[in-house]
Formats: C-alpha cells, structure tokens, sequence
C-alpha cells in the first residue's frame, strides 16, 4: 500500500488559557483549543462566518513555550497531524472518540501583549527561524484599515 499524507496547517486564536500538565515519564503536554473562522456569503448574499474549533495537543519543548506564552486570544499558526483516539466510556459503556491535532511546529503571531502593545513574530520551533533586527520603515502602515465588500474581486 502506498504511503499517505497526513499534515494539517491551522492560522486561528485561542480559544481559553491552554491546559498544561506532564506525564509519569515527565513530559510536559499543553491542550488547548483554536478557533479558525471562514466568511462565505449566504443564500441571501449576506456576508456569514463560520467558526470551526480544532483541539490542539503539544509535546515536549514546544508545550514548555505554549505554557509561558499563549494564552486565550493569542494568534497561532500551527503545522501538525491529525489523529482521532477512541476509548470507552467507565460510566456508559459507550465507545467515545476525539480527534486532536498534534502540533509538529508552532508560530506565535501578532497580538496583545501585558503592556498593551503589539507583538509579532515569537517563537517557532524551526531551526531556521530568523527575525528582522531592522527599525521599521517609514512607509504607511495599513492594519487598521478594514476590508469592505467592495474591496472583494468577486
């Protein structure tokens, strides 16, 4: 049988402050869940998001950086597998599943940080990870401006 692919790029926000806790072996492991949200127009041509909620489970190191710096509301990217474990209920007896995500790398995004201000970059487990020490440039900044229908192609 051929090999398969199983990777699964995820851009959303926190949903809640991410549980943290470690096994009998040691190793810490983070859960947490992220909103990733869709916008499609409807039947009646109106503008309607769909949000869609991915349980996220991190390993090792990079549950040590989600522990000391996400938490609810943080922007995340993350690159990982999808898996689904199923057990059995002690109580009903029924066979009860969860698929998760187990994240493979982890990007911190732009958001708020304690002091209020704006945060971008952070941490990503890639070895490769280079962050820009220039001031920034005197160009305009465009964040702020919202996107408005008129602003879509089609």
């Amino acid at each position: 049988m051929a090999k398969g692919v199983n990777k699964v790029f995820l851009l959303g926000n926190v949903g809640k402050d991410p549980e943290i806790r470690s096994t009998a072996g040691g190793m810490t492991v983070a859960s947490f869940s992220l909103a990733t949200a869709d916008r499609q127009k409807d039947a009646q041509g109106n503008w309607a998001d769909k949000t869609e909620w991915h349980n996220i489970v991190c390993f090792q190191r990079t549950a040590e950086v989600v522990r000391d710096y996400v938490k609810k509301g943080s922007q995340l990217l993350i690159e990982g597998k999808i898996q689904t474990r199923s057990w059995d209920d002690k109580t009903s007896g029924e066979k009860k599943y969860k698929t998760e995500i187990l994240c493979n790398e982890l990007t911190l995004l732009g958001g708020k940080s304690d002091g209020g201000g704006t945060t971008s970059g952070g941490y990503t487990k890639s070895n490769t990870a280079s962050f820009d020490q220039r001031s920034p440039s005197s160009q305009p900044d465009y964040a702020d401006v919202g996107i408005t229908d008129d602003d879509i192609p089609f």
